[in-house]
């Protein structure tokens, strides 16, 4: 998996000092009684190997933690001799923390990398002697120095998934001399359009440039301690010593060089616990297999194994919807945990189906709001979507809601540099574009100067993000252009401002905002409402799951999202990419037999009275939303424009619905934006005001 260590100023250069005290006077008995019935057994497995089956929301943290506690307290453990590792620094905090509420200092809880890194530079001067060589955190200047050295002609996009390769070999334990062979059987696809021969001789130079620079990455690291504990014997009795307890969290995340690492701390002994959930293996692309937890009791034949199936943290409603989606899965189901819900009942899981991409955003903006002015906080409500380039569309629709956001797992979409780089070329073809050639067409020739291309490409990983990222700048050429009228025709310099207006009102503040996350930026997490978006075919499984595993893992990926919900889940997709497109997407085929077939999204409409005014009930509402329309005409009849686009029948009538008596509440209405709300405003809220049942 590709882990993110504690950032470490500089290396240590004298072993950790250890501490065997504890403080507080905790009882063991006090400790068990704070655990259900397979806590407790977890807690009491104190000997020998150890396998907990921890599913989403069973409290694996307090189990492992107590169990550490228990071991300390009965005198089982010393402190010093418990080594706990985890896969980020987060969870090893908060393992940290607990384990102090409970009284007991002195515990190792690290990640991977750390823990490596202090031995490593303790050892260092010992067995080679001098300071240890210089870490690098990223692996992209010596990747690009690399590939020019081989005449290879990269971007930022191929240097980024060049990195990714060349970490995935190390963590895999495939060298140079294997990668061609090894990344065929296993059905690897090159990345960045290279050839497998062309990664192995990368693979080679980075190596080679790296020593030159006397420099080792994060995979270095744990390859280096390794090869210590392995080929000198008075080192590995030393550390050996030292750690006779193991715990490792996330067990299901672990790569080959990580468990060779294990077993070189362990030296045959079994003094080891491991916690890990299958149906939470989502980084096998990186290197992540779940096999060593799968394989655990026939490594460790007299292993003792416990299932933690008690769910604390999501309502039946979630949870019957996470048992469902993994019982339908067939290959692998045989794995999967049943959870059982603790919690009281909450809201059903809501499934809807709406028109296109900008829609659903709306939709889910508006929804968000209403959530936070209902009472919930906005830092506990999350939108959850498959890639990166999804988030513009949120980011876009929560701005002209007026609701805070904060994007996690990846950048703006306004700050990507591909993005940014395209709208400096679209400023300068709009000084010179020719008002005769169409501006979506101009657009697409502009983009393609920096690689945007008509199809996708094959390639994963950044190179598709940007080609998402510029198609989004496409497609909304295409709407702009769609809008226009011939006496106000759309322009680049159009889509310029367009782009310029949309940057500026993304500047939320990300106190109390809403989440904006992929899928696996989203683990480990939690909030009280979720939005799962975008749950449509080639998104959810996304297009370039080529194979039964690959389907699978994608499968699993939505089983994360799913639990990452406490009380409420709402499940969506849209039929089109573009408002008025044609509805070619299907939901998710991993919801079938749980998607109502009935659940379908309010359709927008564009002229006439259509569906939006036959969802009113109030005939005061529906007087309103006629004064409204009324007020419309006259509006676009003054500017010479299409009435829907002032404000679409949809827009109308949630205004007629909700009345708002502010411009903050009519900043929430989906589709009344900054740049509405300034025009238009002011005459909307006076109209509300006298409108009869206001």
């Amino acid at each position: 998996m590709s882990v993110s260590p504690d950032r470490i100023s500089a290396m240590v250069t004298h072993a950790p000092a250890l501490s065997n005290s504890a403080t507080g006077p905790v009882h063991p008995d006090a400790i068990l009684d704070a655990l259900d019935p397979e806590q407790r057994d977890v807690a009491l497995a104190l000997r020998g190997p150890v396998c907990v089956l921890a599913g989403a929301g069973t409290g694996k943290t307090r189990a492992i933690t107590h169990r550490i506690a228990y071991g300390v307290r009965t005198g089982v453990y010393k402190p010093n001799s418990v080594l706990a590792v985890t896969f980020t620094a987060r969870a090893a905090g908060e393992m940290r923390t607990r384990l102090r509420g409970l009284g007991v200092l002195g515990v190792q809880a690290r990640t991977f990398h750390a823990a490596a890194l202090r031995q490593l530079a303790y050892f260092w001067p010992r067995v080679v002697g001098g300071a240890p060589p210089r870490l690098v955190e990223h692996k992209a200047q010596f990747v690009a120095e690399s590939a020019r050295r081989l005449g290879l002609s990269v971007d930022r996009v191929a240097v980024r998934d060049l990195s990714s390769e060349v970490e995935w070999s190390k963590v895999s334990l495939v060298t140079a001399d294997d990668y061609e062979r090894v990344a065929a059987a296993r059905g690897r696809d090159a990345p960045s359009g290279y050839d497998h021969q062309t990664i192995a001789r990368l693979i080679t130079m980075y190596e080679e440039v790296k020593t030159e620079r006397d420099a080792i990455d994060f995979e270095d690291v744990l390859l280096m301690l390794s090869d210590m504990l392995n080929s000198h014997r008075a080192i590995a009795d030393e550390v050996r010593g030292q750690y006779r307890h193991f715990v490792v969290d996330e067990y299901q995340d672990v790569s080959p060089l990580q468990q060779f690492l294990l077993d070189q701390w362990l030296g045959g002994r079994e003094e080891l616990c491991v916690v890990g959930d299958p149906s939470q293996t989502i980084y096998s692309f990186t290197g992540a297999t779940p096999r060593y937890l799968l394989d655990f009791r026939r490594r460790f034949r007299n292993a003792a194994e416990v299932r933690l199936v008690r769910d604390y943290r999501s309502t039946p409603q979630v949870v019957g919807l996470a048992n469902d989606l993994l019982r339908r899965a067939g290959h692998g189901a045989a794995q999967a945990l049943e959870l059982v819900a603790q919690r009281e009942p909450g809201p059903p899981v809501t499934f809807t189906a709406h028109d296109d991409d900008e829609a659903e955003a709306a939709a889910i903006a508006t929804r968000a709001a209403r959530l936070i002015d209902s009472g919930v906080p906005a830092s506990e409500i999350a939108v959850l979507y498959r890639t990166n380039a999804q988030s513009e569309a949120f980011e876009a629709a929560f701005a002209d809601a007026g609701v805070g956001y904060l994007v996690r797992g990846g950048e703006r979409f306004f700050q990507r540099k591909e993005v940014r780089d395209a709208i400096v070329l679209l400023r300068g073809a709009a000084r010179s574009a020719d008002p005769g050639q169409p501006m979506p067409a101009q657009v697409r020739d502009v983009l393609a100067a920096a690689g945007w291309a008509a199809e996708p490409p094959a390639a994963r990983g950044a190179a598709r993000e940007r080609w998402d990222s510029m198609q989004a700048l496409v497609a909304l050429a295409d709407d702009l252009a769609a809008a226009a009228s011939a006496e106000a025709p759309a322009t680049i310099g159009t889509l310029v401002d367009e782009l310029t207006e949309r940057a500026k009102a993304q500047h939320a503040p990300t106190v109390e905002g809403v989440t904006l996350a992929s899928l696996h930026a989203a683990k480990g997490l939690e909030w009280d409402a979720v939005f799962l978006a975008g749950m449509s075919e080639g998104l959810m499984p996304i297009s370039l799951a080529e194979t039964d595993e690959a389907v699978h893992e994608e499968r699993r990926l939505l089983y994360v999202g799913i639990t990452r919900a406490r009380e409420r889940l709402e499940v969506s997709f849209a039929r089109s990419r573009n408002p008025g497109g044609r509805a070619t997407r299907k939901r998710t085929r991993f919801l079938d037999g749980i998607w109502p077939e009935e659940s379908r999204g309010p359709r927008r409409t564009r002229g006439g009275q259509g569906k939006a005014r036959t969802l009113l009930t109030r005939a005061d509402d529906v007087a309103l939303f006629d004064a409204l329309r009324e007020w419309r005409v006259e509006v676009a009849q003054e500017v010479d424009k299409p009435a829907y686009t002032i404000l679409t029948d949809a827009s109308l009538a949630e205004i007629a619905e909700a009345r708002p008596g502010s411009v903050a509440e009519l900043a929430r209405v989906n589709g009344v934006g900054p740049g509405k709300i300034d025009r238009y405003g002011p005459t909307i809220l006076a109209i509300v005001r006298s409108a009869p049942g206001g």
